[in-house]
């Protein structure tokens, strides 16, 4: 196996177990000295960041464990600081960390909303920009943000989850082209796994045949791609979203215009009724859930 993260330092945040925990294997075994960020504990009472350091450290990797929440600005930082006290650097910051609430938008409470909304969103905001300094003054960095399907397309009784995704797919973009000139690059990946995370997605008749293929589908698959986006080979990658299914990677398309039309004299509300929405009704998007758009077997 190559080390193409040999003498890098890379934060990966919700790496207790699932796709978190596969990233920070890979990373390790490609020569990353890894922060394994997790709060939570194993089934057994153990930490579960303190797990997987043991398995790197066995496997002759090198990693530092950190039980600091992402969800707020000063634990954020110290996860930053973790990296630094034990390693002198950073060079990438995974923002993996997540939790899911799900609800039909008609009955989820305030508290399922911003608890999602704090992990994901505000969340990778808050480490993201505890690195941006250090990034910024060494002229190099790396950020690799984990977003969803949810978010791109949609899906059934997640509106906290999807709104945080797409949020992050905007907060990516913005630190690629507020740090282009110091050469950071920013991207989010789409992953397809299944974990436990995704396990508590509610089923319905129409999401159940994508959720059993989702249980096919390893969370190691998603390392490979995020230790390519960590690296140097990555140096002209900047901005965009991919999507990891399988042996499936994939590149999306971003939000662009797609149709216009125009009136000399302005619009009405009984003119767009009669002329826009009629010229633009052909290319609506049909009001689908993420699976959908995936029906085919995981390659």
């Amino acid at each position: 196996m190559g080390k193409m993260l040999s003498g890098k330092v890379a934060v990966i945040t919700g790496s207790g177990g699932g796709i978190g925990r596969e990233l920070a294997l890979a990373f390790a075994a490609h020569g990353a000295s890894v922060v394994v960020n997790d709060p939570g504990k194993t089934g057994k009472g153990d930490p579960s960041a303190h797990v997987v350091v043991a398995e790197i450290t066995a496997a002759g990797g090198k990693a530092a464990a950190n039980t600091d929440s992402v969800a707020d600005w000063a634990s954020a930082g110290r996860i930053v600081d973790c990296a630094l006290s034990n390693f002198g650097r950073i060079d990438c910051v995974v923002n993996n960390a997540g939790i899911v609430r799900d609800n039909f938008f008609f009955n989820m409470s305030l508290d399922e909303w911003r608890a999602v909304l704090d992990v994901h969103l505000n969340g990778s905001f808050y480490v993201a920009r505890a690195a941006a300094q250090h990034f910024k003054a060494q002229n190099s960095g790396a950020y690799v943000h984990m977003t969803s399907a949810s978010g791109l397309i949609g899906n059934v009784g997640q509106a906290n989850y999807s709104a945080a995704k797409m949020g992050i797919v905007g907060l990516s973009k913005s630190i690629a082209l507020d740090m282009a000139k110091y050469n950071v690059r920013s991207n989010c990946i789409v992953p397809w796994a299944w974990t436990s995370m995704t396990s508590n997605i509610p089923e319905t008749a129409e999401n159940r045949p994508s959720i059993e293929k989702m249980k096919r589908m390893h969370p190691a698959r998603i390392a490979p791609l995020t230790v390519f986006l960590a690296s140097d080979a990555a140096s002209n990658v900047s901005g965009q979203i991919f999507g990891v299914r399988a042996n499936e990677i994939y590149l999306f398309s971003q939000i662009r215009m797609i149709r216009s039309v125009q009136r000399g004299d302005g619009w009405t509300p009984e003119t767009i009724a009669e002329h826009a929405m009629p010229a633009f009704e052909a290319s609506f998007f049909a009001n689908l859930p993420a699976a959908a758009l995936t029906p085919w077997d995981p390659i």
